[in-house]
């Protein structure tokens, strides 16, 4: 199976153009092990997630993502943007401008160029689900901004935010002091989350500028997240920390998340080629 090693500040993924590898599993059951497998990163490739890139009746392509537990979630915002990045550097889809179906929608990314090469990409991903039903988060209708949710004898303040994903965004004063490696996995399954929820801690630098650590629903801790710093910019709006423009600064380097007047959100970031390689089926 020939791939190729794409990261967005350090969240990284093996991409398999399937519209021309042959030999993979047909049987979609079979993808949760071959994902756990490659992505392995001591007997395997080494990723957060292995993504597909197949057949679209819908838009120019389809991205499948299985994240390395074997599950699969209904985007990835660094995915997307190494997959657009792939797809226009390869000329398979030779537009700056690109439509990709995911079990999200289809989603909007835009190449940057920089003398004809693609240097950042911009992703339209939608409009943020705000309604408890959106996330799905258990208890009454309405937006979930800044409340309680008990964990262990712990009170956490925290926002609910759907990008296609569950997100839960709890604010701090200091990033590096929470136990992410302790509270992500047990907050990820709250009871309160029937279908788990990606767990950002954010702090709050300025009206301009925060601190994401994310755990991630699916693959753990992660450098970076996508729909996670989208969501961490809606939710630090929501409660008044920021404006709709947000720098999220992230370990290896920050994404810009823009909440737009007509409600979509906007993130703009990196995209880079690791290397190339052929991992056997058999």
């Amino acid at each position: 199976m020939k791939f190729v090693k794409f990261h967005g500040l350090g969240n990284d993924f093996v991409i398999v153009d399937a519209l021309e590898e042959s030999g993979l599993p047909e049987n979609r059951e079979e993808l949760p092990g071959l994902a756990r497998d490659v992505c392995h990163r001591r007997f395997g490739v080494g990723a957060d997630g292995l993504i597909l890139i197949k057949k679209s009746d819908k838009a120019d392509i389809y991205m499948q993502i299985i994240n390395s537990d074997g599950s699969e979630p209904e985007m990835c915002g660094n995915g997307i943007r190494c997959v657009a990045k792939y797809v226009y550097d390869a000329g398979i889809v030779p537009r700056r401008q690109i439509r990709v179906e995911t079990l999200a929608g289809i989603i909007l990314p835009e190449i940057i160029t920089d003398d004809h090469k693609a240097a950042m990409v911009k992703v339209d991903m939608g409009q943020p689900g705000l309604e408890r039903s959106d996330i799905p988060m258990l208890g009454p209708a309405g937006r979930v901004v800044g409340e309680p949710l008990e964990h262990r004898g712990e009170i956490f303040r925290v926002t609910a935010v759907s990008m296609g994903n569950p997100h839960c965004v709890i604010f701090v004063d200091d990033v590096q002091a929470v136990p992410l490696y302790q509270l992500g996995p047990e907050l990820e399954v709250h009871p309160a989350f029937p279908r788990k929820a990606n767990i950002e801690f954010v702090q709050v630098l300025n009206q301009g500028e925060v601190i994401m650590r994310v755990w991630e629903r699916g693959a753990g801790y992660t450098m970076a997240c996508g729909t996670g710093a989208c969501a961490a910019g809606v939710a630090s709006c929501l409660n008044g920390y920021t404006g709709r423009k947000v720098m999220v600064h992230l370990q290896a380097g920050p994404l810009e998340i823009e909440w737009s007047v007509n409600n979509h959100v906007y993130m703009t970031g990196p995209a880079r080629k690791v290397f190339t390689g052929d991992y056997p089926l058999e």
